[in-house]
């Protein structure tokens, strides 16, 4: 006997393994994209926009991102065991510098500032190490 309905259309059966197999691909896409190279290895990233620069020194890194006439800097520690002093600044030429200092276990920032198309100095240190980039991005 033809399917129900006399019509060529899918199967009750068919219809009814949709779902399934539905569910079986998107679990083989979870997996595939939990599995590829550098999953949860990726830099935290606590700025919007592209990064731009990174100024590493002994025991951390500043990350510079710009996004519209905005820049965006985090100081990341190295090595994140114990909470230390970390600190990171910038400023836009003409301005004072925006800052953040204190104790933390693995980034300080972000700090923000409007710079349009001014240079600007950019700050960081993790312990008694630091990193001073003089007047860049102009």
């Amino acid at each position: 006997m033809p399917g129900r309905g006399g019509g060529t259309g899918v199967g009750g059966d068919a219809i009814r393994r949709l779902p399934a197999v539905g569910a079986a691909v998107l679990t083989v896409l979870g997996v595939l994209v939990l599995a590829a190279p550098g999953a949860g290895a990726a830099p935290r990233q606590d700025c919007p926009g592209r990064q731009v620069r990174a100024l590493p020194f002994g025991t951390g890194v500043v990350r510079l991102y710009k996004y519209g006439g905005f820049v965006c800097a985090v100081t990341v520690a190295e090595v994140s065991s114990r909470p230390g002093v970390m600190s990171v600044s910038v400023q836009a030429r003409g301005n004072r510098p925006v800052t953040d200092r204190g104790r933390y276990l693995h980034h300080a920032g972000p700090v923000v500032v409007h710079a349009g198309h001014r240079c600007v100095w950019v700050r960081g240190s993790v312990g008694r190490r630091s990193v001073s980039s003089g007047w860049i991005l102009c």
